[in-house]
């Protein structure tokens, strides 16, 4: 067997293992995300057994580094180790261990060794192989001390059906539940820090995204659309697929800056946003509005700014970074690789129109009277036609 061949990914379950009757479901959304992540780096077999997800290479050309990276970005995995087969023998596994993890066991300070014995027919009990091994490993590694409550390195032997694994301390997984066993939503997607880490925030409890943005040619550019669509690929390692739904949004800022007061603009102009994307909602099946409103950041963000544009739409709105300072948005962003592209000098279309002295508390009733000069469904209607659609 190939050093690839003998090497397998093990994925640790997270929230997934307190669903109850519910588990199974979440795991074969789970193992059906890991499938597709995995088809650009070959053909793996994935399954599930006591509260772990295995990923293992069917051929020998399988790219076990990419497969490595794709599996520390999905949803709903708290942890993942890579680990080598060998045969269930407490030699082969002391070997393996030795081969294996030699780098590792030089450099530890402490260590311990951990064992699983799911195959019951294996002749040692957990206790009795850890300490054979533990015991060899110590005489082999002088800079090695047991630690057994606060090791620097834990040597783990899993004894299972098929074969037994050895492996070390799992790294941090992403998190979360599977994405799309929370049903759909669709995300204001723009060129800012916040909407995409709110997007990966909502991702992250189990959410498909469907991103909407809003382009107001020829105020913006071309490169800041490109720019959205660079952000929506940067979020996919995390989300999956995504469809950009690119809404031509430069008839009703014109007609708003032609008939309504200046200082309401931009929360008449996030109404309309509302609209509109409660309409793409609709179409795809979506069940919520994602933003990324942070409370008292700009002037459309106060509360009653959020009452007023929340006001047009019966579809819940998830603000997942309402009550996040802005450093703790910035270091999500720098975490997912969204950030460097957020700060391109290229404008979006909340900033093209930003009015002068905008209302900061604008009344309800206000908002709706400034409306009534304008032919709201037509230049909704007339937007949601002209959407494009664009896979990344």
């Amino acid at each position: 067997m190939s050093l690839t061949m003998n090497e397998i990914i093990l994925l640790k379950l997270g929230e997934l293992v307190l669903k109850g009757l519910n588990r199974r479901s979440f795991e074969d959304k789970l193992i059906g995300n890991a499938r597709r992540r995995l088809k650009p780096f070959g053909a793996f077999r994935v399954y599930t057994k006591q509260s772990t997800l295995y990923v293992e290479p069917k051929e020998d050309s399988c790219d076990m580094d990419g497969a490595w990276e794709a599996m520390k970005r999905l949803f709903g995995v708290v942890g993942l180790s890579r680990a080598r087969a060998c045969e269930k023998d407490k030699d082969a596994l002391l070997e393996t261990a030795r081969i294996y993890l030699d780098d590792r066991l030089r450099t530890a300070k402490t260590f311990k060794v951990e064992s699983k014995r799911a195959d019951k027919s294996f002749p040692m009990t957990s206790i009795q192989l850890s300490q054979y091994v533990g015991g060899e490993l110590h005489e082999a590694y002088p800079n090695l001390t047991v630690d057994v409550h606060h090791p620097e390195l834990t040597v783990y032997l899993e004894v299972r059906d098929y074969a037994a694994y050895v492996h070390a301390d799992p790294e941090p997984g992403a998190g979360g539940l599977p994405v799309g066993i929370g049903g759909r939503a669709v995300s204001l997607l723009s060129g800012g820090i916040d909407s995409p880490v709110a997007s990966w925030m909502i991702a992250k409890r189990g959410i498909a995204l469907e991103m909407v943005h809003f382009f107001s040619y020829p105020y913006t550019s071309e490169e800041a659309k490109h720019k959205v669509l660079d952000l929506a690929r940067l979020l996919t390692p995390w989300c999956g697929n995504l469809i950009v739904h690119v809404v031509p949004f430069t008839a009703i800022q014109e007609e708003l800056r032609r008939k309504c007061p200046e200082e309401l603009f931009t929360v008449l102009m996030r109404r309309f946003m509302m609209r509109i994307a409660e309409k793409v909602a609709q179409r795809i099946g979506a069940g919520a509005i994602v933003t990324g409103e942070c409370l008292g950041q700009v002037a459309s963000q106060t509360m009653e700014a959020m009452r007023a544009t929340s006001a047009v739409t019966t579809l819940p709105i998830l603000r997942p970074v309402v009550g996040m300072d802005k450093e703790e948005i910035v270091r999500i962003a720098r975490k997912i690789n969204t950030f460097e592209t957020s700060i391109l000098p290229y404008e979006d279309c909340c900033t093209v129109f930003t009015p002068r002295h905008p209302r900061l508390r604008p009344v309800l009733g206000e908002l709706e009277a400034a409306e009534a000069a304008l032919d709201v469904e037509g230049l909704v209607q007339a937007a949601v036609e002209g959407i494009e659609r664009i896979r990344v």
